[in-house]
């Protein structure tokens, strides 16, 4: 079994954004989708899908984003 960084993704409301990716992104998200889909049973999980939990996942492990957030007193997102 491959360990990938994405476990199983939520159900969440939306929001809904518009935008480009480089078509060598698209199909690296597509693998990791046929890959995550294949390993949870499921079938293949669609790009879209993959990049809300993606930037979830970058922004909770970024030591440096934390520490700026805490020291600015931004306001921390829900989990």
């Amino acid at each position: 079994m491959t360990k990938l960084k994405l476990g199983s993704l939520p159900d969440d409301k939306p929001v809904k954004l518009t935008l480009e990716l480089p078509a060598s992104l698209h199909r690296d998200l597509v693998a990791y989708g046929e890959i995550l889909g294949r390993e949870g049973g499921q079938p293949p999980l669609a790009p879209a899908k993959l990049i809300a939990p993606m930037l979830q996942r970058f922004i909770a492990t970024d030591r440096g984003f934390a520490k700026a957030r805490r020291s600015a007193s931004f306001p921390k997102s829900p989990p």
